[in-house]
């Protein structure tokens, strides 16, 4: 059965492997999100130092007690895009899921921006998600996600999966994806930035900030106009044209003219 929209994984070797292609050992502090009946928490308990993982569906309550019970695990219940991760002690360095795929987007971006101490992350994923956040810009399924995903780390597809390893099995292809922490990711202004900019896909990254809004910023669009010139861009170009670097350095520039008072 199907519970709160998770599959769960039936291949013991896939799990095996999973956890190999992770690297995390016996040092190592682990956040898995979505426990789901315990077999993946099982594997990494016994390799790592700790593990946190997080559930939200108390009905897996009988399944994961033995997980709970183990010394070196901290069973959390509740929603992984809301719980406070600055709570957790020990503090996480890696994070090892098969990811509920209603969630696994905004969990990996919330991970990245919550949690700094994380370097990587190993994570179960519909195979459009993976696709989506390793996408390079000129590609169609380049967005938001990819380029604030991208700011922060490497992105990279280790394999894709059979769906057969799932039960029930799921009408969508799976990928196990790893991300790899580069730098600390994109600020709250640069986030902001990028959401906005692709906010309205089919029209200019000026004209759709200037739909969007950008907090802080007046006239946005003359001033992304002039941002982009500055960069060296067209100033017509779209948001899909604008490499993740590109979009912190357009953030910088706004935040200066957001910063600098008006004329006397």
């Amino acid at each position: 059965m199907v519970r709160l929209g998770q599959n769960f994984l039936a291949d013991p070797n896939l799990l095996d492997a999973i956890v190999r292609d992770s690297g995390v050992g016996e040092g190592d502090v682990v956040l898995e999100v979505g426990a789901g009946e315990g077999v993946l928490s099982e594997r990494l308990a016994a390799r790592v130092a700790h593990l946190h993982t997080v559930e939200l569906d108390r009905g897996l309550e009988p399944a994961l007690a033995p997980i709970a019970a183990l010394p070196n695990v901290t069973l959390h219940w509740g929603d992984a895009v809301k719980v406070d991760f600055a709570t957790f002690d020990p503090v996480p360095d890696a994070m090892v899921a098969n990811l509920p795929y209603s969630v696994a987007t905004p969990v990996i971006l919330r991970t990245i921006e919550a949690l700094s101490s994380l370097r990587t992350w190993t994570v179960m994923v519909q195979l459009e998600i993976a696709e989506r956040l390793r996408a390079a810009p000129g590609n169609r399924t380049y967005g938001a996600p990819s380029a604030i995903a991208q700011l922060a780390c490497e992105v990279e597809l280790v394999r894709k999966v059979d769906p057969a390893v799932f039960k029930p099995r799921p009408r969508v292809d799976s990928a196990i994806l790893r991300l790899r922490r580069t730098g600390p990711g994109a600020d709250a202004a640069t986030r902001q930035l990028v959401r906005a900019a692709f906010a309205h896909r089919r029209k200019t990254l000026a004209r759709s900030l200037e739909i969007a809004g950008l907090r802080g910023v007046p006239k946005p669009r003359a001033a992304a106009r002039a941002g982009l010139a500055e960069l060296g861009l067209p100033e017509d170009a779209r948001a899909e044209s604008l490499a993740p670097a590109q979009f912190a350095a357009l953030s910088t520039i706004l935040q200066r003219c957001s910063s600098t008072p008006p004329p006397s």
